[in-house]
């Protein structure tokens, strides 16, 4: 790929349309994706001098076949290296070094009940273990846990398998991911053991959702909820089911493309979407209201 200095869309469309056809998940869809890309592109509907007004076109284009939301054209205000995910690898650091790890916040609330809000992201394993595992540790002690993931993005699904290990007893398929050759699939069990101690497998548990929880968040929901594990309380997720990857296709720009499909073991399908749908449905401002009233109801119980 020729690194660009100055943005030429016709450059940025071809290349994202070639991205599309060796990797995009669904090989039917990108197919028709780069066909529309193409027609647009001959309309001069990305005739823009801007790389953000390019990303913003491009987005809603690439989305309107199949909705789906992880296949993207992203703008970054900051330049990026050319290497496959460092774009995403650079603002995910980042976002780490500013959060705790991913654990912002862990509160005692009234009777006993914890909180712990991973936010804003489940950052990659080898970063996230030593936080995720000091915060779960601590409220391992709690009557009962809210897990916070109003404002997660996303992330990892190491991790997602690495936090529901502190909250069963036993090691469990988790999920399943088929990859766009059809020939492999890769299952996320639970951990045997896990460092420090276990909330575990019968304390109350609740999982606090928006319309702004994505991805690999969704993915930690949905595991718990198929499980009869959690209580999820808030409002429908975003609905992203596809792991992506990124290529950076121009300084600023960055088409990040699904390269497989979640299977819930329980379910039989994903959250791609249709979202992640709340046991307890409520605006996402009085969701940690609603979960610790039905917290406090059940061990008074």
């Amino acid at each position: 790929m020729t690194t660009l200095t100055k943005l030429q869309p016709a450059l940025v469309i071809n290349e994202t349309a070639r991205l599309l056809v060796e990797h995009y998940v669904f090989p039917e869809i990108a197919e028709q994706l780069t066909d529309l890309l193409q027609r647009r592109l001959d309309e001069g509907a990305y005739d823009v001098d801007g790389a953000e007004d390019l990303a913003r076109l491009v987005t809603a284009d690439l989305q309107s076949v199949n909705g789906d939301r992880h296949l993207s054209l992203k703008y970054h205000a900051d330049q990026v290296p050319p290497e496959q995910g460092a774009a995403a690898l650079e603002a995910m650091r980042r976002d780490f070094d500013t959060s705790l790890g991913g654990a912002p916040r862990l509160q005692l609330l009234d009777g006993g009940v914890a909180v712990v809000e991973l936010a804003p992201m489940l950052f990659p394993l080898e970063w996230a273990a030593e936080p995720l595992s000091a915060a779960l540790t601590l409220a391992s002690r709690a009557q009962a846990l809210i897990v916070d993931l109003r404002a997660n993005r996303g992330g990892d699904p190491d991790t997602v398998a690495f936090v529901c290990s502190y909250l069963l007893d036993r090691r469990t398929h988790l999920n399943s991911m088929y990859w766009r050759d059809g020939e492999r699939s890769e299952q996320s069990w639970s951990l045997p053991h896990v460092p420090g101690a276990r909330f575990g497998g019968s304390k109350p548990l609740y999982v606090l959702s928006s319309n702004s929880t994505f991805s690999a968040a969704e993915e930690l929901a949905y595991d718990l909820q198929q499980l009869a594990r959690a209580v999820v309380v808030g409002e429908r997720t975003r609905g992203g089911a596809h792991p992506r990857n990124g290529w950076t296709v121009h300084p600023h720009l960055e088409a990040a493309i699904p390269v497989g499909r979640a299977i819930n073991p329980v379910s039989g399908t994903n959250w791609e979407g249709v979202g992640v749908q709340p046991d307890i449905p409520c605006a996402a401002a009085d969701a940690l209201d609603r979960a610790h009233a039905m917290a406090l109801a059940r061990l008074a119980g």
